[in-house]
């Protein structure tokens, strides 16, 4: 068994404080502090001052996580997130998925300017300018990563989507129209091509009617999770950046249930838009192209090691 501070953090973050904020409030020392991002025992006395200032229990700020648990990827991710491992399967997931997903959607960044940023945090000088909301939904995603590790256990939710809209968006350009609903669903049509999607005014019955029809499911598998794809990409919910939120619910939800996440990358690309399309017709199109991104990633998880079912 192993302890977890997990819960900790994410009340530290609702509350917008920071790990050192709390260590100068508590005058709790360096190594404490330490003990805390590496999931170590910290002494009681400790444990029940931070309960105190939170206001809440110790089982609402860690947890123990069966052996078994602590092999599942959703472990080892949030394990190298917490103390930030460079070099990690985190690290590069968080490179690859996204690069992959914001170029999908048309950003110019490349990947080495994507590694760099996550790296370095830091804008490197390039002779051709790099567009602002390219940089921005960068670092934003990078953000959506760490919330659907922080929540991936969970059941899927409308708060949830949109909270993953929210962060995706935030200070971009879309941000500052008054008609663009950052973390709400869209006011205007959209289409995607020449297909139609939901109108605005159904869009939140349908999700409604999308979530209980999925999270109704028992054993859920990679199957499950690509027909929710699909439902999800047809409602389009959001003015912009849906299929990038629709990606990463994928990739919570296989992290979920144990299941090898995916990235479709410049490869899959063509072959995943016309998975979309044809769908209802011939399913096997979408699911045979995210199966082959998720050889892709359990050659990834091989290298570095990781077992998978």
């Amino acid at each position: 068994m192993k302890i977890t501070y997990r819960k900790l953090f994410e009340i530290l973050k609702e509350k917008e404080i920071s790990k050192t904020q709390l260590k100068d409030i508590l005058d709790l020392s360096s190594a404490t502090l330490a003990k805390l991002s590496k999931n170590q025992p910290i002494s009681m006395n400790t444990l029940v001052a931070i309960c105190e200032y939170l206001k809440c229990q110790p089982s609402d700020v860690m947890e123990i996580v069966e052996a078994q648990d602590q092999e599942t990827l959703l472990y080892k991710l949030r394990e190298e997130k917490n103390i930030k491992l460079k070099g990690s399967i985190y690290h590069q997931t968080q490179i690859k998925l996204t690069y992959n997903s914001n170029h999908m959607e048309g950003s110019r960044l490349t990947e080495e300017q994507t590694r760099y940023i996550y790296e370095t945090n830091t804008i490197g000088v390039e002779k051709t300018p790099a567009n602002i909301d390219d940089i921005i939904e960068t670092v934003n995603h990078f953000q959506c990563f760490d919330y659907i590790l922080d929540y991936a256990d969970e059941v899927l939710t409308e708060k949830m989507i949109k909270e993953i809209h929210k962060i995706l968006k935030t200070n971009t350009s879309d941000s500052r129209l008054s008609w663009f609903n950052v973390g709400e669903y869209k006011s205007k049509p959209n289409m995607v091509g020449d297909l139609q999607t939901t109108s605005p005014n159904q869009v939140s019955a349908e999700i409604k009617k999308l979530l209980t029809w999925y999270n109704k499911k028992t054993d859920i598998n990679v199957n499950d999770i690509i027909e929710f794809h699909y439902k999800f990409e047809q409602i389009h919910p959001f003015q912009d950046g849906n299929g990038r939120v629709g990606r990463l619910i994928i990739f919570k939800e296989c992290l979920k249930h144990n299941i090898v996440p995916f990235i479709i990358d410049e490869t899959h690309k063509f072959y995943y838009y016309r998975g979309l399309r044809e769908f209802e017709n011939e399913p096997g199109y979408l699911t045979d192209t995210c199966l082959s991104a998720q050889d892709n990633y359990k050659a990834l998880l091989k290298y570095f090691g990781y077992e998978y079912n």
